[in-house]
This record gives structure tokens, C-alpha cells and sequence, in this order.
């Protein structure tokens, strides 16, 4: 009779960030900016490199992944997220938002990869130039990036299958501005020690096994910059680097700090705001941290800008 009575969940209420109307307009207006940037950095990188012949390498076309990736990771969940704060569309149906739980972390996980992928590319550049074009030869960069995205879509559809079968009984107000897995959890009527299990060895070991790669990347990087004499070239050497490393302690400091933690009601209070900086501003600061910290992207970039301004002055 109890399972008769249960109402099983056919959408849910995204609650957002914060119900207060005046604060609604500030941050619409704040958010929408960080997705315009978003998604013009990102096309601009990503036409720039495709443009000009010079960023042809291996570095670039991970970084265009990259790109393509933070703009579609924002578009998973920023406009939904402005709706609700514009209009109050807080709804989305149970399909609409296991679907973009799979997507968000589809996205998410492919970008620790191609993150440790650039990590190798820089430590092949800088430890072993001599045989860099072998070594990071064009079957091996796609061979890098379809490894990132495939190993990316396995590790959401474990999250997806298994969350998608949970049972949603009468609560159906998500403690967050996208549907996530953890406060999904919270509305599960039935025992999800499984999938909570599943967030903290896999999540885990992707997160953490990522990151230490890339540590390691980076400790061969500076083992090796000791060994030159030069202080310009070490300079050199490293400002390569600095772009990549700050993307990734922007990343993983967010990630960490989301999903390596237990869920109780503090938490997710937490995480709504934690998750604002790795789904609105990290994507839109990545391609300003890579187009003014790298020479050849803002000369391809200023390239295309005198480009498109002699095309349109025939016009």
C-alpha cells in the first residue's frame, strides 16, 4: 500500500542559486556577460587556430578541443541557469535532466583528460624536442583526443545508468541551478550507498589519477629546467607552461572541492556556489588566459581581427 501511494518524480525544480529578486537581475546580467565571453573566446580561438597554418601542431589542436569543449560545458547548463534567474523557469523534466547530468559530466571528464594530454604534449616539448614531431606525431594527437572523449563519455554513462534507475518519490526540489549527482541523491527514495560508492572511487580515481599525472609531467618539466643554463631559455621554457597550469589549478581546485566530499545539506549549499566558478567563469577565463598569455594565439588573433577589416572595407 505505501509503494501505492508514492508519487513517482516526472520533472523537477531547479531552486538556483538565490530567490532574492533584486539579486536575480544582478546576477542574469552577470552571468550572461561570462557566457558572451565564453563563447566568443572560445569561437575566436578556435577560428584563429583553424585559420592560421602556424598553429598547426599538436599543442593547438588539443587547445581547439579544449575550446570546443568549454564552450558546449558552459551551454550544458548557464541557459537554463539564466532562464531561471529571468524568468523563473525553474522546471525540467525528469528525461531533459538526466540528460544533462550526463552531459555535464560527459564534458567535465573529457576536459581532465585533455588537461593531462597537454600536460604530456609540454613535457615531450620541453624534455625531448629533438623527437617531439614523432613522438606527438598527428595519429597520436587524435589518438590523445578520442581517448579523452571516449574515456570522458564511459566514465558519465556509468553516473547516468545508475542514477537514471533510481526511484524519485514525492521530493522533487533540486538543491542546485543544474542537475547534478549528488543532489540527486538526496531525492532518491530508496538506499543509494551504490551510487554515492560510485561518486567517490570513480570520481576519485579520475580526478586524482589525472591530476597526478600531470604533477608528474610537471616535476619532469622542472627537473629539466634546472639542467639549463640559460635563464632566458628556462623563461622561455615555462611560459609555455604557465597558461595550461593555471587552467589546471582553476579546474581541479573546483573539482576537488565539489566532489571529493561527502554530500550533507552544507555541502550542497557549498557546491551551488563552488560550482558557479567551474560552469560560468572558468570557461569564460580560459581563452583570456591562453589568448594573453601566448604570443602565437593573439598574433593569429590580431591576424584574423585585419583580416575581417580589409574584407569588410571591399564590401
Amino acid at each position: 500500500m505505501e509503494k501505492l501511494n508514492e508519487t513517482f518524480v516526472t520533472e523537477f525544480i531547479l531552486l538556483g542559486i538565490t530567490n532574492l529578486p533584486q539579486l536575480q537581475v544582478v546576477l542574469f546580467v552577470t552571468f550572461l556577460m561570462f557566457y558572451l565571453l565564453s563563447f566568443f573566446g572560445n569561437l575566436s580561438i578556435l577560428t584563429a587556430v583553424i585559420a592560421d597554418h602556424g598553429l598547426h601542431t599538436p599543442m593547438y589542436f588539443l587547445l581547439c578541443n579544449l575550446s570546443f569543449l568549454d564552450f558546449f560545458y558552459a551551454t550544458t547548463t548557464v541557459p537554463k541557469m539564466l532562464s531561471g534567474l529571468l524568468l523563473e523557469d525553474k522546471k525540467i523534466s525528469f528525461q531533459a535532466c538526466i540528460v544533462q547530468l550526463h552531459i555535464f559530466h560527459f564534458l567535465g571528464s573529457t576536459e581532465a583528460m585533455l588537461l593531462t594530454s597537454m600536460s604530456y604534449d609540454r613535457y615531450v616539448a620541453i624534455c625531448n624536442p629533438l623527437r617531439y614531431h614523432v613522438l606527438m606525431a598527428r595519429a597520436m594527437c587524435i589518438q590523445l583526443a578520442l581517448t579523452s572523449w571516449l574515456v570522458g563519455f564511459l566514465y558519465s554513462l556509468s553516473h547516468t545508468i545508475l542514477t537514471s534507475r533510481l526511484p524519485f518519490c514525492n521530493m522533487n526540489k533540486i538543491t542546485h541551478f543544474y542537475c547534478d549527482i549528488k543532489p540527486l541523491l538526496k531525492l532518491a527514495c530508496t538506499d543509494t550507498h551504490i551510487n554515492e560508492s560510485l561518486v567517490n572511487i570513480v570520481t576519485g580515481t579520475v580526478a586524482l589519477g589525472t591530476f597526478i599525472l600531470i604533477i608528474i609531467s610537471y616535476i619532469f618539466i622542472a627537473t629539466h629546467l634546472q639542467n639549463i643554463s640559460s635563464e632566458q631559455g628556462r623563461s622561455k621554457a615555462f611560459s609555455t607552461c604557465t597558461s595550461h597550469l593555471t587552467v589546471v589549478l582553476l579546474y581541479y581546485g573546483t573539482a576537488f572541492c565539489t566532489y571529493l566530499r561527502p554530500a550533507t545539506k552544507d555541502s550542497l549549499e557549498q557546491d551551488r556556489m563552488t560550482a558557479v566558478l567551474f560552469t560560468v567563469i572558468t570557461p569564460a577565463l580560459n581563452p583570456i588566459i591562453y589568448a594573453l598569455r601566448n604570443k602565437d594565439v593573439k598574433r593569429a588573433l590580431r591576424k584574423l581581427l585585419l583580416n575581417g577589416q580589409y574584407i569588410k572595407q571591399l564590401y
